[in-house]
């Protein structure tokens, strides 16, 4: 065999290939340009749902995060559907279709498995709604005010200005304690006197304290009341109402109103003491 006999043998195989590849082309053309205008079609279509979605939540109360995200949701839903309406029509086998998403969506779970958990908690959150944004509350023994409300992490600002991101599955699953629920709240103070002190007198200097300040409430009706009798005091408990706004500039001005007024009136406050008896022998 001559060297051009076996050049002219390779452009005749090429040749074969080429013809073959066009043939098969030309065969799946209409197929091809059909599956194109389901892609281009489809495209258009998933746009035109995901706007009137959004522009429909924007409505709600959604929390924007949370509407952002099931935008998003419906949007890779719309393109799955429409991929799987092109490869259809490419005469690409649906049970291979079906095989390739079960097997994507089995690996996903699986590597997002602690996002899932907090994605979930995140929708069980956004709508029961156990509290909202700007909301005093305690979440998983933290305690702070509500600022944003993720799909993923529930952000909180402490009392001493530090900002804590709890993961949604946590906040889900934990006790909520929501200070600021209803408009009221209710101050739950100790006092101590001395047991050679009048329990009657100091009593009505703290009802007079109660009584007299602007932002202490009288109804429901303050509680003054003794509590118990340690080693060195007796202690009185009151339990007096307050907008949820002035709580704690309500408690700090009843404790420092009680010590001034307790001063003033010479009723004693106790401190620890021990009693030293000497026995002669």
């Amino acid at each position: 065999m001559t060297a051009s006999q076996t050049i002219q043998d390779q452009v005749d195989y090429a040749s074969g290939i080429l013809s073959g590849a066009a043939a098969h082309l030309k065969a799946a053309a209409p197929s091809i340009i059909a599956a194109l205008i389901i892609l281009v079609i489809g495209y258009l279509i998933t746009k035109l749902i995901s706007h009137i979605v959004s522009k429909a939540m924007g409505k709600s109360k959604i929390d924007g995060s949370a509407r952002s995200f099931l935008v998003s949701v419906v949007r890779i839903f719309l393109y799955v559907i429409v991929i799987v309406m092109a490869l259809s029509m490419l005469k690409v086998p649906m049970s291979s279709i079906l095989t390739v998403l079960g097997a994507a969506g089995l690996a996903v779970s699986l590597a997002l498995q602690n996002c899932l958990s907090n994605l979930c908690g995140g929708f069980i959150i956004l709508f029961s709604k156990p509290f909202s944004q700007g909301d005093t509350v305690e979440l998983d023994g933290t305690v702070g005010k509500v600022s944003a409300i993720g799909i993923l992490y529930t952000k909180l600002v402490t009392l001493d200005g530090k900002t804590v991101y709890i993961p949604n599955g946590k906040v889900s699953e934990a006790k909520i304690i929501n200070f600021t629920a209803d408009s009221v709240r209710r101050i739950d103070q100790t006092f101590s006197i001395a047991f050679s002190a009048d329990f009657d007198k100091a009593r009505q200097v703290i009802l007079d304290i109660i009584k007299n300040s602007p932002i202490l409430l009288d109804s429901p009706a303050p509680v003054v009341r003794m509590s118990g009798q340690t080693d060195s005091a007796v202690t009185i408990d009151a339990l007096v109402w307050t907008a949820n706004d002035n709580f704690y500039n309500a408690r700090y001005d009843l404790i420092e109103g009680v010590k001034a007024a307790f001063d003033r009136e010479g009723i004693e406050i106790p401190y620890p003491q021990t009693d030293v008896h000497i026995m002669k022998s």
